[in-house]
């Protein structure tokens, strides 16, 4: 596998990712890392680790919990906040729940994914954070193929797609005014593929999530879909088990699984290779609209 990846274009990638994050320590006061417990997020951590060592990891990391997540993603960040020795806030939707912030949904469909927009923009304004670094790649989504790297926020955590400021070169504008806040991407440029060749070179841990593994899951509208014994079923929708992973982790409502037999980095880089379906093809939060993802950006989305 390592004849098939480009070490070239992969530390181009990694050289312009940390003079970002380092760019984002310098002009901001209260950055922290938005982790989700998916391989982009955990990727950054990696990249960030090498921006700053041998100094102690230096952004907190910043989880917002539906309630909803796989047991296996909380498992992976506990352990690896353990290992970087740094601070961790988990900010709970339930929270925002129970104190009439957001209001649950009912039905079929029902998902807290929207509902984290809420936490975290709360959880931002309270706690006064400047930046949230994140994990979004341009290749994901239309929507985030129009967002900028310094991705500047108003005071209502709001992204306007019309208003953004040019980037020229490897200027990165990060003034703002009070209450506003910017969110920053760090490697907005790579592909998925690329994510996983560098995971493949750096020898990432990740969570087993991605690999292939059996787990009972039901066809919902086309796309497969982890059970948990809080999600309601269709009355023609049946439990099975399956061979299935991961291309990308997110609460257990939305995240859809992939058929696989990928259980190894290079029997997943060739699938992603081969495949003809984008990453987030089996993400049922993006399914409810043509522009599902834009909306929820405007609103406060990561």
């Amino acid at each position: 596998m390592k004849n098939f990846i480009d070490n070239k274009h992969l530390k181009q990638l990694e050289d312009e990712a940390i003079f970002i994050l380092r760019e984002a320590a310098a002009q901001f006061e209260k950055p922290v890392i938005l982790f989700s417990g998916g391989k982009d997020s955990i990727v950054l951590v990696h990249l960030a680790q090498k921006a700053f060592w041998p100094a102690k990891f230096p952004f907190p990391l910043l989880h917002i919990d539906t309630g909803h997540n796989f047991d296996e993603t909380l498992s992976f960040r506990d352990e690896l906040v353990t290992k970087l020795e740094c601070t961790l806030y988990v900010a709970y939707v339930q929270d925002s729940i129970d104190k009439g912030r957001a209001i649950e949904e009912k039905g079929i469909n029902a998902s807290r994914n929207k509902l984290q927009t809420i936490t975290l923009l709360d959880f931002i304004e309270e706690n006064k954070i400047d930046c949230a670094i994140g994990g979004g790649r341009r290749d994901e989504e239309k929507a985030r193929a129009k967002e900028r790297i310094f991705s500047h926020r108003d005071e209502f955590g709001q992204w306007d797609p019309k208003n953004q400021r040019p980037e020229l070169w490897n200027i990165f504008n990060g003034r703002k005014y009070q209450g506003e806040h910017f969110r920053v991407f760090p490697i907005s440029n790579w592909t998925e593929l690329d994510v996983w060749q560098y995971i493949y070179q750096e020898n990432i841990n990740l969570p087993s999530l991605y690999f292939t593994h059996k787990r009972k899951a039901f066809n919902r509208d086309g796309v497969w879909l982890a059970w948990a014994p809080f999600m309601k079923l269709k009355d023609d929708e049946e439990i099975v088990e399956l061979d299935v992973r991961c291309r990308t982790i997110g609460d257990i409502t939305c995240t859809g699984l992939t058929l696989s037999h990928a259980d190894s980095l290079d029997d997943i880089i060739a699938e992603i290779a081969a495949s003809r379906i984008t990453e987030r093809g089996g993400r049922a939060d993006d399914k409810r609209s043509e522009a599902a993802m834009e909306d929820r950006k405007k609103e406060g989305y990561f």
